[in-house]
């Protein structure tokens, strides 16, 4: 049995203070707040998810934000740089924009594309690269159009600690090397939005997991059967696969792979629009059924957040 999948279904990080995290990636950025919800191993704390109008996949980046948290450390067995795509054209407007709201960058060149390289409030490394594949991102807020919107992720740069080893299995996960440069090894799917990713080679030291890192990435399963096949087939190369986790907006199996980055595998559907309009989406506090009689209690707890221009 082959498995192919898509390419990146999401990416999760942990950040700071809920509103600093709304304001840079809503506000600034120009992202959807698609859903808000609780973490569900942790409902003390939000679950926040950005993307494109619709949250698709390949667009969702997702936040644990914990105000108080210590910081942690960009390094081996995490995502290092999670990179959006913008349409072509788009880089000037970004840089004008960054610079207006205070955002220091840089510029540089990788596999033969401009990257513009900043980080965010908590200090997750991020980039804008130009892209032409990917339909436009048709939300529009605090002057940022569809023109020049991120569209979704470019992909995302691997810290591994085993760059050998994680470069395989994204091979047996249906990805195909296209190219090498430095320290990077480009790997590429069939879809056309997260879809790329480079694999870093060389160590960046240990990291360590707190504000301003990524917890996990997520790769897309075209449905529950799919996500079945999937268990079988990582449990095949000898990888511990967790049960099957009800994330309401999808459902996910967990396993580390041996350059210690934790992947994820998640089902397209349902969606999030299933508790919510597509019209609402993100408007209001989603809780799952087993936290529902709880809201009251979760609603003083955590900290009020709004989507608002910056």
């Amino acid at each position: 049995m082959e498995k192919q999948t898509m390419g990146i279904h999401h990416i999760t990080a942990i950040v700071g203070h809920p509103q600093e995290n709304v304001d840079f990636y809503a506000g600034i950025l120009g992202l959807r707040l698609v859903k808000k919800t609780v973490n569900f191993d942790d409902p003390g704390t939000y679950h926040l998810y950005f993307g494109d109008e619709g949250g698709k996949p390949g667009t969702i980046i997702t936040f644990f934000p914990w105000a108080d948290a210590y910081p942690g450390i960009i390094g081996d067995g995490q995502v290092g740089i999670t990179a959006y795509a913008v349409p072509s054209g788009a880089l000037p407007f970004w840089e004008e924009r960054l610079t207006s709201k205070g955002i220091s960058f840089e510029k540089q060149v990788r596999f033969g594309e401009q990257v513009l390289s900043f980080d965010d409030p908590h200090g997750l490394h991020l980039e804008l690269v130009e892209r032409e594949a990917g339909d436009e991102n048709t939300w529009t807020f605090n002057g940022i159009t569809p023109d020049v919107a991120i569209k979704g992720f470019a992909g995302a740069v691997l810290y591994s600690s085993n760059g050998g080893k994680t470069g395989e299995l994204i091979e047996t996960m249906g990805l195909t090397k296209v190219a090498e440069e430095g320290v990077f090894v480009r790997y590429q799917s069939k879809s056309d939005i997260g879809n790329i990713v480079d694999v870093k080679i060389t160590s960046s030291g240990k990291g360590r997991m707190g504000v301003g890192t990524v917890h996990h990435i997520a790769w897309r399963a075209a449905d529950d059967a799919d996500q079945l096949d999937w268990k079988k087939y990582i449990e095949s190369f000898g990888y511990g696969v967790t049960p099957v986790q009800d994330r309401n907006y999808f459902n996910a199996i967990y396993f580390r792979e041996y350059g210690d980055i934790l992947f994820e595998i998640a089902t397209d559907p349902p969606g999030f629009a299933h508790d919510e309009s597509q019209e609402t989406m993100g408007t209001e506090l989603m809780l799952p059924e087993q936290y529902e009689k709880y809201r009251g209690q979760l609603q003083r707890r955590l900290i009020p957040i709004d989507v608002r221009e910056v």
